[in-house]
């Protein structure tokens, strides 16, 4: 931690076409949709470019025109796409409803078939694409989009620790994607490449089978001791190096407290907490993708890791007051709310 030199990072998945209902409006009664694009890689992708890496998105995109239209909002943030496929059918498509106050959000996919989804495990020449490279990020919503998908992110995570690369997972287990058991099944025996697991209580007990006691997210009830223990036993049975868990206190749609813990073998001898931000939420979608890239980026880039988790859980909270996927903040501008400027006031 601490380096000045640019790394290199790859996030491989799927991005998908976003259309939203304006403002708070329901499926129902919107007359028209918003346009965005955003999935879990791509988004940590994207905010990792802001932070000044060198950031490589791997997928795979039909050879038209939304196809191109996907990629040309990647590189409108300055993600590579040197690695990226062209070819196949679709892009996978999600529609978004914005909830408010005790009206919960809601998403709608329409992704089966999608061109990464079909896409052969040996299309992708991971020797070449790792090379020179120092971090692999996947999530859980990669493996869940089927057998071809889990196969190339298999090979992709063999051919990066071969190459010695930082291999960071987001467990992200989705219910409309795929069963518990199904998760279970594919997600712990890839546990064996990971290196540094980020997870909320859901994707835990959903994705690996482990549960953090005496919590309801629901209730906005939390019990920082059971995270504590659920921290430690992954780390223990799954030998990482770093667990980061992600609380969401859900007080209504609208209104979140946010913060995370993290336990690391390097400096956190037992798991470490955050601090706690109260958010009046704009657009909550890739709030978690934001951890991710922040922790990345603090990991690689802070004095300790204490620093890399203020880093990461500001750098959420910040995402959290953006429309979009995509986390378009700057590192100045996150230092700044972690080192304790949450005021809001205008810049000038």
């Amino acid at each position: 931690m601490g380096e000045k030199m640019s790394k290199k990072i790859v996030t491989f998945g799927e991005i998908m076409l976003r259309l939203s209902t304006p403002g708070y409006n329901r499926f129902v009664q919107s007359q028209n949709y918003d346009v965005a694009y955003g999935g879990g890689e791509a988004n940590v992708a994207v905010a990792l470019a802001n932070f000044g890496f060198e950031s490589y998105y791997v997928t795979k995109l039909p050879k038209n025109e939304i196809g191109q239209s996907a990629v040309n909002h990647l590189r409108r943030f300055g993600v590579k796409d040197d690695y990226m496929l062209r070819g196949g059918e679709r892009v996978g498509i999600y529609f978004l409803e914005t909830g408010a106050s005790q009206r919960a959000s809601k998403i709608i996919y329409d992704r089966s078939n999608s061109a990464i989804s079909l896409a052969e495990a040996n299309e992708f020449k991971w020797k070449k694409i790792f090379a020179g490279k120092d971090w692999f990020h996947w999530t859980g919503i990669t493996p869940a989009l089927g057998t071809n998908a889990r196969a190339a992110l298999k090979e992709a995570c063999i051919e990066a620790k071969k190459q010695e690369l930082t291999i960071s997972c987001d467990l992200n287990f989705r219910n409309k994607m795929w069963t518990e058991k199904e998760a279970q099944l594919v997600m712990i025996p890839l546990m064996e490449y990971v290196d540094v697991c980020i997870a909320n209580e859901e994707d835990a007990e959903k994705c690996l089978g482990m549960h953090a006691d005496s919590t309801n997210v629901e209730n906005a009830e939390l019990d920082e001791s059971g995270y504590f223990e659920l921290a430690k036993e992954l780390k223990n049975r799954f030998k990482f190096s770093t667990v980061a868990i992600t609380l969401r206190e859900s007080y209504s749609a609208s209104h979140n407290g946010w913060s995370a813990l993290l336990h690391d073998d390097k400096e956190c001898k037992s798991p470490q907490r955050s601090k706690i931000y109260d958010v009046q939420i704009v657009d909550r979608v890739g709030g978690g993708d934001s951890f991710a890239s922040g922790l990345i980026y603090g990991l690689l880039k802070k004095k300790s890791t204490k620093d890399a988790l203020e880093f990461a859980v500001a750098a959420s909270c910040l995402k959290q007051t953006i429309p979009g996927d995509f986390n378009l903040v700057s590192a100045d501008e996150v230092d700044k709310l972690a080192g304790g400027d949450g005021s809001g006031r205008v810049e000038r």
